[in-house]
């Protein structure tokens, strides 16, 4: 006698048809639309992980930017300011000082001027 998959491919379906659940019409019921639709689903969850990063990045570079300009210094020039004074600082760390802690921010922009002083006597 032959074996069959039953049990096994039931369970394997089983899997499949709760990860798809929530999705509408058929997208939830028929086995070749769950498939195609998981792989779909998987395909952008990978791809928006990545997206992610780059999407709070911008945000972060966008706030330094803003901040940093109402202290009389543009993006670049800051930046380049804090490799030439070595303040090792994410765009993180200076976005969240920018919003809740202003007067370090400032003390950094004192620091980066003076840095960028420096450099032009050089």
């Amino acid at each position: 006698m032959r074996t069959m998959k039953g049990a096994a491919r039931n369970r394997a379906k089983r899997r499949v048809f709760k990860r798809a659940k929530g999705y509408s019409k058929g997208r939830n019921r028929l086995w070749r639309s769950v498939k195609e639709t998981l792989v779909r689903a998987g395909v952008y969850a990978f791809r928006d992980r990545r997206r992610r990063r780059r999407d709070f990045r911008e945000l972060w570079i966008i706030r330094v930017n803003a901040a940093a300009r109402e202290r009389g210094l543009r993006y670049s020039e800051f930046i380049h300011g804090l490799n030439l004074a070595k303040i090792t600082l994410n765009r993180k760390t200076l976005s969240e000082m920018a919003i809740a802690d202003p007067t370090a921010f400032d003390s950094v922009v004192t620091l980066v001027k003076a840095a960028l002083e420096q450099a032009k006597k050089k």
